[in-house]
């Protein structure tokens, strides 16, 4: 009789278990599982619309501030530039640092900065390569590459600083700012980085597999 009745409060006590498990699921458990799911397909929704996107594709041009670069990192850069090319004009200006041989880092910044101007055209969208700069996940610089297609520029500037940055009256023309890491990088790596990230946007524009 014991046993009897020891099993059957037991068997009670597991159904009033599994009845507030179940209570507890519908209330709490599946409403953010559906939450998750819905904001999921939102974004996936968005992404399929967002891209592949039509763009004027601009000329490119890099307009960088640094010593020559090795011969490794040159071969890497000119297999990027290739691919570039695919999609768009691109052109690199690469500038001597610090021309006149300054020992004031304003003067030498300021100095770099005016034969950056002077690569500058007065039509072209102008995106600066800063530590400062605004943080952009690779489809948002893609938006940004396309976004300029629409401004009526005729050539999207990149613009990578010298080894103390950007003189004022660059900062002051660029059109925006971007991060590409919130460590420094080498002016040779932030070369490297930024030439992957152009041709990653233009696959991302084209919606091609390279991205995912």
């Amino acid at each position: 009789m014991l046993e009897r009745t020891y099993t059957r409060h037991g068997s009670s006590l597991i159904v009033r278990l599994m009845s507030f498990v179940c209570l507890f699921f519908e209330s709490y458990v599946a409403p953010c599982v559906e939450l998750k799911t819905a904001k999921r397909d939102h974004v996936q929704q968005n992404q399929q619309t967002r891209f592949p996107r039509a763009t004027r594709p601009l000329p490119l041009k890099l307009v960088t501030v640094g010593k020559d670069r090795g011969t490794a990192m040159e071969s890497v850069a000119l297999e990027y530039v290739k691919k570039i090319q695919r999609y768009c004009a691109f052109e690199e200006v690469q500038l001597r640092p610090n021309p006149k041989n300054s020992s004031d880092v304003s003067n030498q910044v300021s100095s770099e900065g005016e034969r950056v101007m002077r690569s500058i055209s007065t039509k072209d969208w102008v995106v600066l390569l800063d530590e400062r700069g605004k943080e952009m996940t690779s489809e948002k610089f893609a938006d940004l590459i396309a976004d300029a297609g629409e401004t009526g520029a005729s050539a999207v500037v990149f613009c990578i600083g010298g080894p103390f940055g950007h003189g004022p009256q660059v900062r002051e023309r660029a059109n925006v700012s971007v991060k590409l890491s919130t460590m420094v990088l080498n002016h040779q790596v932030a070369f490297l980085v930024l030439l992957e990230q152009i041709y990653r946007a233009w696959t991302i524009l084209r919606g091609e597999k390279y991205h995912h």
